[in-house]
C-alpha cells in the first residue's frame, strides 16, 4: 500500500509529543570519546580529520580566527552525524526540517551581524558598496547587498533541508515498489547507487554549511 510520501518527515509520535526530535541528541552518544592514554584507531582517524579541517578553516578565517574554527568543526561534525543517521532505517532525520536547519543558521548569522554592526560599523557600511561601483548604481548596490545579507540564514537552512528531503523522497518512492518482482533486481541496484549518492550528499551538505558560515565570519574578523 502506498502511504503518504511525506510521512517519513513527520516528527510527531503522538498527539501531544514529538519524540522523534530525540534523534538529534544521539549525536552526543556517537561521537567517540578518549578514555585511554594510548588512542584507538577511531580516535586517531577522528583527530586527523579534525586537524585537517582546522587547518582549512584557519586558512579561510585568517590569522585573527579567535577560535572560531572550533565552532565551525563542531557544526560540521554535528550536521554530518545527523545526516548520516538519517540514512539508516526508522531513524528520524532532523536536518530535513526547517526547524532544525534554521535553528542552526539564524543564531549564528544574528550573532555575526550584531558583532559586526556594534564593533565594526564602518566596515559593515563599506561592505554594502563593492569597490569600483559607479556612483549612479551605488543606491541600488546598497539595496542588493542588504537583501543578500538578509537572506543568508534562510538560504543556508533551505539548501541543507532541500538536499536532504530530495534524496529521502526518491528512496521512499523506490522502497514502495518492492512488489514488482520482474524489475526487483534493477530497483535494488538503483537503491544501492542512490544510497551511495545520498551518503556523499550528507557529507557534502555538512561541509558546505560550515564552510559558508566560516566565509560569512571571515568578512567580519
Amino acid at each position: 500500500m502506498m502511504t503518504n510520501l511525506f510521512s517519513a518527515f513527520d516528527p510527531a509520535t503522538s498527539k501531544s509529543l514529538s519524540l522523534n526530535w530525540i534523534s538529534i541528541i544521539l549525536v552526543m552518544i556517537l561521537i567517540p570519546m578518549n578514555y585511554w592514554i594510548i588512542p584507538s584507531k577511531i580516535m586517531i582517524i577522528k583527530m586527523n580529520i579534525i586537524k585537517s579541517l582546522s587547518l582549512e578553516f584557519k586558512l579561510l578565517l585568517g590569522p585573527n580566527s579567535k577560535g572560531f574554527s572550533l565552532l565551525s568543526i563542531s557544526l560540521l561534525i554535528y550536521i554530518l552525524i545527523n545526516n548520516m543517521l538519517g540514512l539508516l532505517p526508522y531513524i528520524f532525520t532532523g536536518s530535513s526540517h526547517m526547524t532544525f536547519t534554521l535553528t542552526l543558521a539564524l543564531p549564528l548569522w544574528l550573532s555575526l551581524m550584531l558583532y559586526g554592526w556594534i564593533n565594526q560599523t564602518h566596515h559593515m557600511f563599506a561592505h554594502l558598496v563593492p569597490s569600483g561601483t559607479p556612483g549612479l548604481l551605488m543606491p541600488f548596490m546598497v539595496i542588493i547587498e542588504t537583501l543578500s545579507n538578509l537572506i543568508r540564514p534562510g538560504a543556508l537552512a533551505v539548501r541543507l533541508m532541500a538536499n536532504m528531503i530530495a534524496g529521502h523522497l526518491l528512496m521512499s518512492l523506490l522502497g514502495n515498489n518492492n512488489n514488482m518482482n520482474m524489475i526487483l533486481p534493477m530497483i535494488l541496484s538503483i537503491q544501492i547507487m542512490l544510497m551511495l549518492f545520498e551518503t556523499a550528499v550528507a557529507m557534502i551538505q555538512a561541509y558546505v554549511f560550515s564552510i559558508l558560515m566560516t566565509l560569512y565570519t571571515s568578512e567580519l574578523i
